[in-house]
């Protein structure tokens, strides 16, 4: 939603951390979880989002139940969908994944607690907007770029086992792309975020071409309503996700691909329009990978 069209913005702050949101909301209750050092409110999912420290330990916390400034649904929808993630992050714990500590009703709305990670997200859209995001060289998206070919493509070795995970565990990733992923470069590790969405199979597109997800990831059944989105679907989410991060991102072709010849011709397959021509599962997608990277 563009700024001119937003209705309403209020300045709030808290210890000393100012953000804004449609309307006045009450967030006392963060006084005991700890002190805030920043907060995420420009999400159109209807959370906002807590950094918060206390006793040399730091968390995230995610939110619904207020009116973030480009959310212009309904809060108890975003309350609904947050209480439906619950399940999907108790049932998908995992090492690559940020790790869900608590969750519960507090004043109108529902918080959930994660471990806090010390990476940053490699779709900052609210600090680095637009065609910043890839020529700004403190975006953390152009950061990774330039890194070594290895150590991306040890990122997503990580995110491909963790969605083999996914799918032996019965799940359908949904609304995965590069802002579920936070680096850390100091380190050079990698957690997934965001996984709210994953839903058991099987699902079905039931919006229609406003899917959930990023235009630059999303196979081509994921803008058609009625359409199933499955293991299928994912392949091709995670071919979509190696061009972004080791070749041209929408443009497929070998000249702006980094990583050879045959983990190209495994891309290629994955991001197949016609849902036939791809890896049947995220396994058989995953060991194709694996030999060609070998």
């Amino acid at each position: 939603m563009k700024n001119e069209e937003r209705q309403k913005v209020i300045d709030l702050t808290i210890d000393k951390v100012s953000f804004q949101l449609q309307e006045v909301h009450d967030f006392s209750w963060l006084k005991e979880i700890g002190e805030v050092f920043c907060v995420f409110d420009q999400q159109d999912s209807g959370n906002i989002g807590f950094g918060l420290a206390k006793n040399n330990q730091k968390f995230f916390v995610k939110y619904a139940g207020a009116k973030p400034i480009d959310y212009f649904g309904n809060p108890e929808d975003a309350i609904d969908r947050l209480l439906k993630a619950i399940p999907v992050y108790e049932q998908l714990k995992h090492p690559y994944l940020t790790q869900m500590i608590d969750h519960f009703y507090i004043n109108n709305g529902y918080a959930v607690i994660f471990e806090w990670f010390e990476g940053e997200c490699l779709h900052s859209h609210w600090s680095f907007g637009g065609k910043e995001k890839y020529i700004n060289p403190h975006s953390p998206f152009y950061r990774f770029k330039h890194l070594d070919i290895n150590k991306r493509l040890n990122v997503l070795n990580m995110i491909y086992s963790f969605h083999v995970f996914v799918e032996a565990k019965g799940f359908v990733a949904v609304d995965f792309y590069d802002g579920s992923i936070l680096y850390d470069f100091k380190d050079n590790r990698m957690k997934i975020c965001d996984i709210d969405f994953y839903r058991k199979s099987p699902i079905i597109n039931e919006i229609g071409k406003d899917y959930w997800g990023a235009v630059r990831s999303k196979a081509p059944e994921e803008f058609i309503l009625g359409e199933p989105i499955d293991s299928k679907t994912n392949v091709f989410t995670m071919g979509a996700m190696a061009f972004g991060l080791v070749g041209g991102e929408m443009d497929h072709s070998f000249s702006k691909w980094e990583a050879g010849e045959k983990l190209y011709e495994v891309a290629i397959r994955a991001t197949e329009k016609n849902r036939d021509d791809r890896y049947s599962t995220l396994k058989e997608f995953y060991e194709a990978w694996q030999k060609a990277l070998n």
